[in-house]
């Protein structure tokens, strides 16, 4: 119950609260959605601290108080500046105060005068202050002015009976005023309008111009509202009308049912009926279907809702509940597709064949969740097509790149306009069969924002534990995802979530080396580009070598993709000349594929430049399989300073200075003097300056490098290197040893020198490769710089 709280009684002995107003300073109380006009009773409420302190000072002092509206209503009231409110206002009278649970404040107040403000008080009260000066009406006299006033009366009394939120008791007040004035403050008082439209009546001193405006604004309130009541009219005609024939359409019912004919249903329902009985829908979605159905038969074809439901329904029964393909599990068949549509990829293919093998001992094998990773042009997706061929399964594959929005994976509840199911179950939908081979592509460029995080989302989906009772927002029932195979692919792993990575098997997909790339494109890429351009093998022949060529000195890739363009290129060109009347066999030369292709994209530079001193052969991974860097190290007089350059990361950096300090350790072992770097800046750059470069596994490199230019020995253009280097000397394992090792070989590296602990990671390797490079494991930075100098001799000694 709030508490009431009477204000105390004025005090008229001459001091701020008396009418006179002989004190010119009164505290201000800002409005924000309400205009008080003289002699206009009011209830505010206050809720900030500025204003409930204001509130307890008048009460307990004069009650008196100036309100005036805000120029912005979307301001706190106790955020609002003196320059942010009009400078007219109303003088007024607290009458009661009313204290609440909440701790918020109603008071009940009466205007009494029009007043301008002349200036705030400034530092003396914690709420505003500010001086005034009362406005007086000029009400005029004659007969203009009372007809103002009677025409004004009359059609403020006409509002009053169409508007249903005006009380008729203000029919009573509008007879017993005969003051112009009060007239007007009145119907201001009470007439719905904008708050601008509030203050400029406020701001009026005179009564003529009030009324005129009054006027204006009470024929447009009344035209509204006949106007409004001629639609209320109409649209209430409508719904008696559709009453109506919800009763007949109801006494009808109940006659067929006397009848014995309450089964004839409409042709549409009798087949929707059908539908839902052959469709073998669980016990949870039929009792669903069947509600859904009942309420189908009880509204109008009319009503928007009957469209809902049945669209609703629609998607019940065609929803692969009870349908599912048999598996044709021949493990030597599924051998042959699989080595049919790709070359390499061994692990991969035996991954798969041992899923067919448990599955073919097992038939309610939950279906295991594999992760595709490689870079891009591999042959990822195509390995899924392959996999459902192998198994007579439907393949079915989702795009996740660039999905923001959960409501993708879950779908929209049927509260919403055109709300469907998530793309998990259009897919299944368009499969017809509840065990399909489904590829989620590009999982790890799954987005999030405001609407959702759909990764989470694909949490429930990817679990074998929790799928088999996966629930849509839109069908609102169980749906089992168990049987289905899901395989996603990804170029990298790091920006999928951990959780969902948890849930995946991961098979990593390296690159390909010359000679796989060599046998795709022979039993692959070229047939069917021929084929494409309309071209035959007696038109156009791609000889070994001159697809070598393509693949060594256009492409530079880990998968095949580019290949396969420029391969579609040499066919476009061919296809204009057979076209121009060509008829002879078109020998793909290399003079022919310079003047088709242009010259050489990618050079082998790491065997055809001869390396000065102070250059040393790098290996990177990237996400298109690897690559090699270069490391250049040059010294100048200076003192002492290190010049990193080449956009390296903070590790790189830190790679770089650890660099220096070994070789500063080592300066006696390696013959230079002691103070090498004091008179001297070293300034180590690494190519390629635009590309972002970061990690540990340059150290080794870097090390060599400044070795190289220190003692003038150059280092080997066919060798190449990679190792996380401490300041003991120690050389520590790196990632990607599969991808750095390919590119180095596409690049033309004979000589690695790797880590000992990444020995392991050689197996991977394909053996024709293992078997073209000379591998150097070390575990120090002596032993690798000894078998890397081993043959050469200085050139000179530096000035170092």
């Amino acid at each position: 119950m709030p508490v009431a709280i009477e204000a105390g009684p004025a005090d008229t002995g001459g001091r701020a609260g008396t009418d006179d107003h002989t004190q010119r300073v009164l505290p201000v109380l800002p409005l924000n959605d309400v205009v008080l006009f003289p002699s206009m009773v009011a209830p505010l409420v206050v809720n900030t601290q500025r204003s409930m302190k204001l509130a307890e000072d008048i009460a307990a002092g004069d009650r008196l108080f100036i309100a005036v509206l805000q120029r912005e209503g979307d301001v706190p009231d106790d955020k609002v500046e003196p320059s942010q409110l009009h400078t007219i206002g109303c003088i007024a009278r607290m009458i009661r105060m009313l204290r609440f649970p909440d701790e918020s404040l109603r008071i009940l107040v009466q205007g009494q005068h029009r007043c301008r403000l002349t200036g705030f008080e400034k530092g003396k009260a914690p709420y505003l202050r500010a001086g005034f000066t009362t406005l007086k009406d000029d009400t005029g006299n004659g007969i203009e002015m009372e007809a103002l006033a009677r025409n004004a009366s009359q059609r403020f009394q006409e509002v009053i009976t169409l508007s249903p939120s005006l009380p008729e008791e203000l029919k009573v007040a509008l007879f017993n005023i005969d003051d112009p004035a009060k007239l007007s403050d009145l119907i201001a008082a009470n007439l719905p309008m904008p708050m601008g439209d509030r203050q400029g009546l406020l701001d009026l001193t005179s009564v003529r111009a009030r009324l005129e405006r009054i006027t204006v604004l009470l024929n447009r309130e009344r035209e509204v509202l006949r106007l409004g009541n001629e639609i209320q009219s109409k649209v209430s005609e409508t719904f008696s009308k559709s009453q109506r024939e919800y009763f007949l359409r109801e006494q009808l019912k109940q006659i067929r049912t006397e009848l014995g004919e309450s089964d004839q249903q409409s042709g549409d329902q009798q087949a929707l009926r059908k539908r839902i009985d052959e469709a073998k829908l669980p016990k949870e979605a039929r009792t669903v279907a069947d509600k859904e159905l009942g309420r189908l038969t009880t509204i109008s074809p009319m009503s928007p809702e009957y469209g809902v439901i049945r669209t609703y329904l629609d998607w019940m029964v065609d929803m692969p509940w009870d349908r599912r393909t048999e598996d044709r599990i021949d493990l030597a068949a599924a051998r042959r597709v699989l080595d049919r549509d790709h070359y390499g990829l061994a692990k991969i293919k035996e991954r798969i064949v041992e899923f067919l093998a448990v599955l073919k001992l097992r038939r309610d094998l939950k279906g295991p969740i594999i992760c595709f990773v490689g870079p891009p042009g591999v042959g990822k997706t195509s390995l899924g097509q392959s996999v459902a061929h192998a198994l007579g399964r439907t393949f079915v594959r989702m795009s996740l790149g660039g999905v923001h929005d959960e409501a993708e994976i879950r779908g929209h509840r049927r509260t919403y306009i055109g709300a469907m199911p998530g793309r998990i179950l259009q897919g299944l939908r368009r499969a017809g069969t509840r065990n399909p081979v489904f590829m989620l592509d590009e999982i790890d460029k799954v987005g999030q924002d405001f609407r959702g995080d759909p990764s989470s989302a694909l949490l429930e989906v990817l679990d074998p534990e929790q799928n088999h009772a996966f629930q849509d927002h839109y069908l609102d029932v169980a749906f089992d995802l168990s049987q289905v195979l899901f395989i996603t692919t990804a170029n990298m792993l790091d920006t999928i979530p951990p959780p969902l990575r948890d849930r995946m098997e991961v098979l990593e997909i390296a690159g390909y080396t010359l000679r796989e790339k060599l046998h795709i494109a022979r039993r692959h890429l070229v047939p069917k580009q021929l084929a494409a351009h309309g071209l035959t093998p007696a038109r156009l022949r791609f000889p070994d070598a001159a697809l070598e060529t393509i693949i060594a000195g256009y492409t530079r890739e880990a998968g095949v993709r580019n290949l396969e363009r420029e391969i579609a290129g040499l066919c476009r060109k061919a296809a204009r000349n057979v076209a121009g009347g060509r008829k002879r066999r078109l020998p793909l030369d290399a003079a022919r594929l310079r003047a088709w292709l242009g010259p050489k994209k990618f050079d082998a530079e790491s065997v055809e430049r001869n390396n000065p001193p102070g250059v040393s052969t790098g290996l990177a991974w990237t996400p298109t399989g690897g690559d090699i860097l270069f490391v250049e190290a040059t010294s100048m007089p200076g003192k002492g300073r290190l010049v990193l350059t080449g956009l390296l990361g903070d590790v790189m950096k830190e790679s770089a200075q650890a660099a220096v300090s070994f070789v500063r350790s080592r300066a006696e072992s390696l013959g230079l003097p002691p103070d090498f770097t004091e008179k001297n800046d070293l300034h180590i750059h690494v190519p390629a300056g635009a590309i972002p470069k970061d990690g540990p596994s340059a150290g080794l490199a870097i090390v060599t490098a400044l070795v190289s230019l220190l003692t003038q020995r150059a280092v080997p253009p066919d060798l190449a290197m990679t190792g996380e280097i401490t300041l003991r000397g120690r050389v520590m394992p790196v990632g990607g040893i599969k991808e750095k090792v390919l590119a180095a070989a596409r690049a033309g590296i004979r000589h690695l020198v790797l880590p000992t602990r990444n020995a392991d990671d050689l197996r991977e390797i394909p053996a024709d490769i293992r078997r073209s490079l000379s591998v150097k494991r070390v575990r120090d930075i002596d032993t690798a710089l000894d078998w890397i100098f081993r043959d050469v001799k200085p050139a000179g000694r530096g000035d170092g």
